[in-house]
């Protein structure tokens, strides 16, 4: 009487698929998105490039359907009411912009990445590209952009980024700016530095707006 037994059991699933009657295939997961790997090595090789860029004294080739289904300011310029005369290779020339920023804004072009750069040049180069981003209508490249620079904000760059962020209407670094100086001893360590000479000697109606938020 009040006897008893215990069964344990081990249950194994595998995740497979039947085809047919007696033919069993293992799921295979598919491979991770290679269309950035793919489309930064079709801008690497030059394979269809129909339009060359010269800035400064380097050559970059890249291909207009490309360019213009990320940039409005492209898809104007190749396919819209400005688009210059069509040539089997389109050759354009860059002002007011340095060669290894241009190279990295087609590398987010194509990748939706920013290359691999060294940690010390990340915020200078993050002030130009910010620059072409406005300029090219990248929302997306803008908006990193700006991110970097808020959170590189601190009594040596405050007044500079500042400056970039009125001379250009990036509002959203602007006020970056302002929650940094509103902050107790910040606006007096800032205004010790060269670049509070140069906020005030190229945004000189910037000093009202500035009084105004830092004021208790």
């Amino acid at each position: 009487m009040d006897d008893s037994f215990r069964i344990s059991c081990h249950v194994t699933v595998v995740n497979i698929n039947v085809v047919g009657r007696n033919t069993l295939l293992y799921h295979v997961p598919p491979p991770m998105d290679d269309l950035r790997r793919d489309l930064g090595a079709l801008l690497t090789s030059k394979i269809g490039a129909d339009v060359e860029f010269k800035v400064g004294r380097e050559t970059f080739m890249a291909h207009r359907s490309m360019l213009a289904s990320r940039s409005s300011v492209f898809e104007a310029e190749f396919f819209g009411f400005m688009q210059e005369m069509k040539k089997e290779t389109q050759i354009l020339i860059i002002q007011d912009m340095e060669p290894r920023v241009f190279e990295a804004m087609l590398h987010f072009i194509y990748t939706d990445s920013q290359p691999e750069i060294d940690e010390g040049d990340t915020r200078v180069l993050a002030q130009h590209l910010l620059v072409a981003a406005d300029r090219y209508n990248l929302q997306r490249l803008k908006l990193i952009s700006e991110d970097i620079l808020c959170k590189s904000i601190d009594t040596n760059t405050a007044a500079t980024t500042l400056a970039l962020a009125e001379q250009h209407g990036f509002h959203r670094l602007k006020e970056g700016c302002f929650n940094f100086l509103k902050c107790q001893g910040n606006m007096k360590a800032v205004m010790e530095t060269d670049g509070f000479g140069h906020l005030m000697s190229s945004c000189p109606s910037l000093l009202i707006d500035l009084l105004a938020r830092i004021s208790p």
